[in-house]
């Protein structure tokens, strides 16, 4: 019975989780795109570990975008940023679920605190990308790249603490579902500020 209740109230959440996690920058997309902006996309993408995931992601935001790797790597920490809020909101309502067994309540309150650091961290990469004075470009966009890592890690490091077998089936299935979309995007972040910052020596 418990797992049931579980069950239900996860299916409530990630119903919300997938809804919402695009809320920011949606007013900046526009509808119309150029064959090359669109091309652009296609071709950064192809760099990715996700190219499928970052085409469909990306596309409907071609013409913001245009040619720009600046553009492309501040649009996806954006867009990862609101990923990544919604899932700490998502597992943190999960945290409070009925029926969770202590090892499984133990790595969810460990889960949200790794991916309120993630949020911390993106965020962070956000406001050094428009800072504009004070560091050298190289030294501003190393500590972008060191956030986003860690950002990464910690997501990693999340899914670790579902992997014993105690955890049960559910819980698992559904921690995993939103932090894969979270992991995904930063990667596909990280691939982007990583080019966009070799493309000033």
């Amino acid at each position: 019975m418990a797992t049931s209740y579980f069950s239900i109230a996860a299916i409530l959440i990630l119903i919300l989780f997938t809804t919402t996690h695009l809320n920011c920058c949606l007013e900046a997309r526009k509808i119309l795109s150029s064959d090359t902006d669109t091309e652009f996309i296609k071709t950064s993408c192809g760099g990715t570990t996700y190219p499928d995931l970052c085409v469909t992601t990306f596309s409907s935001y071609a013409s913001e975008i245009q040619s720009s790797p600046k553009i492309l790597a501040s649009k996806s920490l954006c867009l990862t940023l609101n990923t990544t809020r919604s899932a700490s909101k998502t597992l943190t309502e999960l945290s409070k679920s009925q029926g969770l067994k202590p090892r499984e309540a133990a790595a969810l309150r460990d889960c949200v605190e790794e991916i309120g650091d993630s949020v911390d961290e993106v965020k962070r990469s956000i406001g050094e990308m428009d800072e504009t004075q004070g560091k050298s470009f190289a030294f501003r966009m190393s500590d972008i790249e060191t956030w986003v890592s860690a950002a990464l890690t910690n997501e990693d490091t999340c899914m670790d603490g579902f992997s014993e077998s105690p955890i049960d089936g559910d819980v698992k299935a559904t921690v995993r579902s939103v932090i894969e979309k979270v992991a995904h995007l930063t990667s596909i972040s990280l691939a982007f500020v990583n080019r966009y910052a070799g493309t000033i020596s």
